[in-house]
């Protein structure tokens, strides 16, 4: 299960420039789901609601400033292993506005739940 270049307006940043405003980040999650039977119905009943991802890292950086994009993938990461269903993820945060010369730069992780 996947999200690419999810975009979200984040405080985040340790620059006096970022500090008491937002700025466009790209999330990327990956997740590794346990082992699970795939759908025999067709039904969303039967497997991981992407909305639950969603709606949790949207949660997680309203109404706050974060300093570190580091932090921010540690506290999704953390955040995805409260869904028992999720073995493992990788996620990423990018920001587009720093550099002129380069896309983004950013912070990724991996994890696997420890067993």
């Amino acid at each position: 299960l996947f999200f690419r270049d999810l975009e979200i307006d984040v405080h985040i940043g340790i620059n006096d420039s970022e500090q008491g405003r937002s700025q466009k980040v790209l999330i990327n999650i990956t997740l590794y789901m346990a082992d699970t039977e795939g759908p025999k119905n067709d039904s969303i009943t039967e497997v991981f609601n992407y909305d639950r991802v969603r709606d949790a890292v949207h949660a997680l950086i309203q109404k706050r400033h974060i300093n570190l994009q580091e932090t921010l993938v540690e506290e999704i990461a953390d955040m995805c292993f409260r869904f028992e269903e999720v073995a493992g993820v990788r996620i990423s945060s990018e920001k587009t506005d720093v550099y002129e010369d380069c896309s983004s730069v950013g912070s990724e992780i991996v994890r696997l739940r420890d067993i």
